[in-house]
């Protein structure tokens, strides 16, 4: 439990190092746009199956720019699953799941991420099968690589179109930060049908079982009941992690133009 607790600790550090050096991608404001407002408006109708444009994957925020919501949170953390309450009238198509666990898999951003508990591993000297050097850490880069991916295509894609879940997260987007942050938490057991009904989120729950099986394909020294279950909880309280930074990323954001109006206006000219 307490390697999981590290290894959390350390997503969390990893995230905010990659977000302090590519901050710079975060999109500016467009002009005459108001920061502090948090309303979103209601989607346009449109055909059965078909999401508006408004609630696509990724948060309509305030302070979004002109090209649409946020793919990413401060340009790093992917995105694409995240929707306002509302779009919960709107089940998505197994076309539309499929594609939102493919981005997550395979934006740019994973890769560093990757790289990242690669080096964390290396240091470690974690699954000292791969052993050290080059060739250890690009064994553990690509180990590192496929949990993530394997997670996803699991959680996001496969499995909630065969259980007919919606492997989205809608924001509470208000309450008190304690009872978002539960409700953050909470969506690793809860989710939304396809018919609009709540259920346990088995997609979450075995999808990232299944990829902790996956595992141990690779990680031969990891090939017990213990150090599974371990990988298992890994792997939801990393989820957990991220959806809390969904959660709160709009307010984020409206706090950080807030300080910083000027800089914001002349990345408009």
């Amino acid at each position: 439990m307490a390697a999981s607790l590290v290894k959390i600790h350390s997503f969390l550090l990893i995230f905010l190092f990659l977000a302090t050096t590519l901050r710079g991608q975060a999109p500016a404001l467009t002009p005459g746009q108001d920061v502090g407002s948090n309303s979103v408006q209601e989607p346009t109708p449109q055909q059965p199956g078909q999401l508006p444009p408004a609630v696509q994957p990724g948060v309509p925020a305030a302070g979004k720019t002109a090209a649409g919501e946020d793919k990413r949170i401060l340009g790093v953390l992917p995105n694409y699953r995240t929707a306002e309450m509302f779009a919960q009238a709107h089940p998505l198509t197994p076309g539309q799941k499929m594609h939102i666990a493919i981005k997550d898999s395979f934006d740019y951003p994973l890769f560093l991420l990757a790289g990242a508990y690669a080096g964390l591993y290396q240091l470690e000297d974690s699954h000292p099968q791969f052993g050290q050097g080059a060739k250890g850490y690009l064994r553990r880069l690509g180990t590192s690589y496929t949990d993530q991916i394997s997670g996803n295509m699991l959680t996001e894609g496969v499995l909630p179109i065969l259980l007919k879940e919606d492997p989205r997260y809608f924001r509470m987007a208000e309450g008190s930060s304690g009872s978002r942050t539960w409700y953050a938490v909470s969506r690793i057991f809860v989710t939304r049908t396809d018919s609009g009904h709540e259920s346990i989120n088995y997609s979450e729950l075995v999808g990232n079982a299944m990829a902790a099986g996956i595992g141990l394909s690779y990680y031969s020294d990891n090939r017990n009941v213990p150090d599974y279950l371990q990988n298992w909880g890994t792997q939801l309280g990393t989820d957990a992690v991220s959806q809390i930074l969904k959660e709160f990323w709009p307010d984020m954001k409206r706090w950080w133009f807030a300080r910083h109006p000027r800089k914001n206006v002349q990345a408009d000219h």
